[in-house]
């Protein structure tokens, strides 16, 4: 664990306790579970949004991929009795696809990371609108899918599936990002791209790597949510999902700089952001300033990296000084 990681971890206790003070319920077994799933759920697209701030760049579609392809997945399932570990694939392979295109775009067509995916949001959300000709896709009445709903809103000793999932695409992209050859390369190539690309790595190929595991976490999301909430409703399902995704990853220490950030930073953060969520209901504060709460998160995370960031070049700079004055004085 990174020193980012347990100062956010000791934050994050501190903050529980605060809020457990003025209210108790908030390590109720109900709340806690409900926090969980909740945790699961954002975390899941939360990790895959790191992955792209990795590069350097960022993806602002990802709610509108949710919302398009929880559309999708609900009509595959509950319209056409597709079964359901096909309508699954179906979804994720969906989801490569998507991550593919904005990788292309980015590496081949050279365009901006912001342009292509405001543009993502702007068109996935529009397909679904038109798809459902603005009406909320659900499924049938009465329609049960026993091994489906276990999988994705079931629980196990109290634990939301929806977590566990989370946990288990947690380690796996640890050891991706972490202890893997693409993991070195996505921190290089996020550091440096024109260094990176001669020394031999295949920058456009990580970068697109990248969207592609964004997107495909996006839609493991989709069906996630779909199944929680029973129904998709194209014109507000997903909707500044992308921020809680930016925010988690900025607050897990991910530069947006690109080049840095930890796994575990991002779960760390997903459980923050939704801690605090959590304290502006357990409070009474009006829902109507969740996205104040949001901002500000945001705005702090940004803040300090950079003030970070600056010290630790005044450090290299004093540090290379003092070792050009030192071998000075030997000669």
């Amino acid at each position: 664990m990174q020193k980012k990681d347990l100062g956010l971890a000791i934050l994050i206790i501190v903050v529980g306790a605060v809020v457990y003070l003025r209210n108790p319920l908030f390590l109720s077994p109900i709340n806690l579970g409900n926090t969980a799933n909740l945790v699961g759920l954002f975390g899941i697209f939360a990790i895959g949004q790191g992955f792209v701030i990795m590069t350097g760049g960022i993806d602002l579609s990802v709610g509108s991929v949710i919302a398009l392809l929880g559309v999708l997945f609900v009509e595959m399932v509950g319209g056409y009795a597709v079964p359901w570990p096909a309508a699954v694939a179906i979804t994720i392979a969906l989801g490569a696809l998507i991550g593919l295109a904005h990788g292309i775009l980015i590496t081949r067509f050279k365009m901006q990371p912001f342009v292509v995916t405001l543009c993502g949001l702007l068109i996935y959300r529009g397909i679904a609108r038109g798809y459902t000709s603005e009406a909320t896709a659900g499924f049938p009445f009465g329609a049960s899918y026993p091994q489906l709903e276990w999988l994705t809103i079931g629980r196990s000793y109290g634990i939301p599936h929806s977590f566990i999932a989370m946990i288990i695409i947690a380690v796996v992209m640890w050891f991706v990002l972490h202890q893997s050859v693409f993991g070195r390369h996505l921190y290089a190539v996020g550091k440096n791209d024109e260094a990176a690309r001669f020394s031999g790595i295949r920058s456009g190929f990580v970068i697109t790597s990248a969207y592609v595991i964004c997107s495909v976490l996006a839609a493991v999301a989709a069906i996630y949510f779909a199944m929680f909430t029973k129904s998709v409703q194209p014109s507000s399902h997903g909707n500044f999902y992308e921020l809680y995704a930016i925010a988690a990853a900025v607050l897990g220490g991910f530069s947006l700089r690109g080049g840095e950030g930890s796994i575990v930073g991002v779960v760390l953060g997903a459980v923050l952001l939704q801690e605090l969520q959590n304290l502006v209901n357990l409070l009474g504060i009006p829902s109507s300033l969740n996205f104040a709460v949001m901002g500000t998160v945001i705005l702090l995370g940004v803040l300090a990296d950079q003030q970070l960031a600056a010290y630790r070049a005044k450090k290299r700079a004093a540090q290379a000084f003092e070792r050009l004055q030192s071998e000075r004085a030997e000669s």
